[in-house]
């Protein structure tokens, strides 16, 4: 198979007006990737599956990662004059940026035709909050559908073009994106049928306590009429 700078370079001759980089990865597998830019991604992900060379038929896996906002500190040196004649003096300067946070989607793509890979591809979103939409993978390879759907529930990504995007895990009501880094889990649990232990005792923080026949039920939740007894 073709190096990842080999693909890349194919891809950029391919699709000149798009911008594709390699994202190393330092870990013992040294399994790099590609970062596609999401306008043109459904093409490239098109010439991937079909060209000759590569013929990536099949996506094995889609994994979505949050990255939040980070505090990037970095030092400059340069060399100052020695007031009293001697060697010059390195100085550090250093400075404080922000990086703002973004949300990814990850592709492990294989050839079952030609049988290499993995080819990993990847895509950004322009930030975590109003611009989450990238494009879908689906109509490519039809393996990503539950996956996209779960990237979509579990961290917000909206995946344009997917033929049935809705959530997979949580139920439709759900307002919140559970894998996202800063996701504050409620503590009330009006879904949880039997409330126990320390599920119960954050309950009931919402639903205070009236005594009954010698021992303590809350009272009902709004709206249902139903108390939360502690389970024997």
């Amino acid at each position: 198979m073709e190096t990842l700078e080999q693909i890349r370079d194919r891809i950029l001759t391919r699709f000149p007006a798009t911008h594709v980089a390699i994202v190393a990865n330092p870990g013992a597998a040294a399994e790099h990737s590609l970062l596609l830019d999401a306008p043109s991604a459904r093409e490239i992900a098109l010439f991937l599956r079909d060209d000759a060379t590569l013929r990536l038929d099949y996506c094995s896996n889609v994994t979505g990662i949050d990255w939040p906002e980070k505090e990037i500190i970095e030092t400059a040196k340069t060399s100052v004059p020695d007031a009293a004649g001697g060697p010059p003096k390195v100085a550090e300067t250093k400075t404080k940026r922000i990086q703002p946070g973004y949300l990814e989607a990850v592709y492990h793509l294989y050839s079952m035709a030609l049988k290499h890979g993995p080819v990993v591809v990847r895509m950004r979103t322009g930030n975590r909050a109003d611009q989450v939409t990238l494009p879908s993978f689906t109509p490519v390879w039809r393996a990503c559908d539950f996956q996209e759907r779960e990237i979509f529930d579990l961290y917000g990504i909206v995946f344009e073009g997917h033929p049935d995007l809705r959530r997979i895990l949580m139920w439709d009501e759900f307002k919140d994106h559970p894998m996202r880094k800063d996701y504050v889990p409620p503590d009330d649990y009006e879904y949880e049928p039997t409330p126990h232990g320390d599920v119960l005792t954050k309950a009931q923080k919402h639903y205070p306590a009236v005594q009954e026949v010698g021992r303590i039920i809350p009272n009902p939740r709004p709206g249902t009429g139903k108390g939360i007894e502690p389970v024997r």
